[in-house]
């Protein structure tokens, strides 16, 4: 070993085509420590060759001052002692085009759906700084999904970063694929999608759905699946937001950035922190946690040429709220979306807790007296309703006074009609999707608040569009 490498280190030190960086020293799962004639930088891709198969790596680590630590973003099988490694000359980097829309991508762009390889001209790094202040915009006005409970209570803002928390089962996905399907249909914009460590099954489903919506031709779709190499669920996140940026700055659009789960791209950051030999910090997660959320999200950003609108479904390990990796991914967000068990246990779907839930831009100021008034209002029922169930279910509605009754009534009716049948599971629930304007979502909260609604049977307020729709 110590022979190979002292015949590299005659070589110029300057990368060169065809010249060996190192040589290989240690394979352990996806970690390869490699003895190298010159340190490269951190982040920096190197490869190997064996049997006409390419193996990809970034260094992540420098043990000494002639060794350093990767990670594979390929099996490791077929990878042995004293091979060659080559120097790329940078980081990770992805093909970009405008005719990237409508393909399923890998990290490295290569398409997973049968298509013909991108046609590029440009190569983007996938790790890079974010937009300098100069450059960047502020977020702008509200971003209406059609969707009543979301409008109303914790709207979307252009330009932002919403976050979808939730325990497995309660929607999250469903969710992130009617928001594609609204950015598409109401705003003309483009959607890319970031699977990180996404199930085969889900991905595919979800291909398939989106073909069948006709949005997928909008649509740009990358994948890093979970039974990939940590280094790839931890980079495809960066990979997709590459693409969103270069579609923001060429392609001059809205664009929609959703992610799907950002919690694994915390738990393959966590799987990597242990193998490369860091402590671990609170709860066992890697020290790195805030520093690494932070290099992602802080990305995601708009600029004078177009925005991009982040909506990233979190798994909530537990439905513990106060969990550091669910802690350190609500802090650079502007609206929370909390997923309720207990509200899709009552059949309450979309499962939103229109209490837990809240937007950074709900104030009279952003949102208009009209639309301010009536969100409260309506919070201020539910809130009610909230605090009167445990007598309820003690003594009955009975044992309540008057006053009581009224809101009890009317919160009941409300958290009926913030229900809401998406296009998305069109045939899989057998109503058709609706999507509700704003405008309407008001005036017919406004209705419920004054009473006009108080005969109606609350089987009628469920699962329905608007109240004068006909439905």
């Amino acid at each position: 070993m110590n022979a190979t490498v002292s015949s590299l280190a005659s070589e110029a030190s300057a990368p060169q085509a065809g010249t060996p960086l190192g040589v290989i020293e240690e394979v352990h799962g996806p970690i390869v420590d490699i003895l190298c004639q010159r340190l490269p930088p951190l982040h920096r891709a190197l490869h190997v060759e064996v049997g006409g198969e390419t193996y990809p790596l970034e260094v992540h680590r420098h043990l000494d001052e002639t060794r350093v630590r990767a990670i594979a973003l390929h099996r490791t099988g077929g990878l042995r002692r004293h091979l060659p490694v080559f120097d790329s000359g940078g980081p990770l980097q992805v093909p970009v085009t405008p005719d990237c829309l409508g393909r399923l991508l890998d990290i490295f762009g290569a398409p997973l759906d049968g298509g013909p390889a991108l046609a590029a001209q440009e190569r983007r790094a996938i790790v890079a700084p974010p937009s300098p202040l100069s450059e960047a915009s502020g977020v702008g006005e509200i971003l209406p999904t059609g969707i009543k409970v979301i409008d109303l209570l914790c709207p979307f803002v252009r330009g932002g970063k919403t976050g979808l928390f939730g325990g497995a089962g309660v929607g999250k996905t469903v969710l992130i694929m009617e928001f594609m399907n609204a950015i598409v249909r109401l705003h003309h914009g483009v959607s890319v999608f970031a699977g990180v460590g996404e199930r085969i099954r889900e991905g595919h489903e979800l291909w398939y759905d989106m073909q069948k919506a006709g949005v997928m031709p909008h649509t740009l779709m990358v994948f890093g699946q979970m039974d990939e190499s940590p280094g790839v669920r931890f980079r495809i996140g960066l990979a997709a937001l590459t693409y969103a940026e270069y579609l923001r700055d060429n392609v001059a659009r809205d664009v929609l950035f959703l992610m799907d789960n950002a919690f694994r791209f915390v738990q393959a950051g966590s799987e990597l922190s242990g193998l490369l030999g860091r402590m671990p910090a609170t709860v066992g997660y890697q020290p790195t946690l805030l520093s690494e959320v932070a290099e992602l999200q802080e990305r995601i950003a708009s600029s004078r040429n177009g925005s991009i609108t982040a909506v990233e479904a979190v798994y909530v390990p537990a439905d513990d709220m106060t969990d550091p990796a669910v802690g350190s991914i609500l802090a650079h967000l502007d609206t929370q979306v909390i997923l309720s068990r207990s509200q899709a246990a009552k059949g309450i779907y979309p499962a939103v807790d229109p209490l837990a839930s809240g937007s950074r831009i709900v104030e009279r100021i952003s949102l208009g007296d009209h639309h301010y008034r009536i969100a409260q209002a309506v919070r201020e029922h539910l809130a009610r309703y909230r605090e009167l169930e445990d007598i309820i279910a003690m003594l009955g509605l009975e044992a309540l006074s008057g006053a009581d009754r009224r809101v009890v009534l009317r919160a009941r009716r409300l958290e009926r009609y913030l229900t809401q049948p998406f296009s998305v599971v069109a045939d899989l629930t057998g109503i058709a999707g609706a999507s509700v304007p704003l405008a309407t979502t008001l005036a017919d909260c406004e209705r419920f608040l004054d009473g006009a609604y108080d005969a109606l049977p609350e089987e009628r307020c469920y699962m329905r569009g608007g109240m004068e729709d006909g439905t």
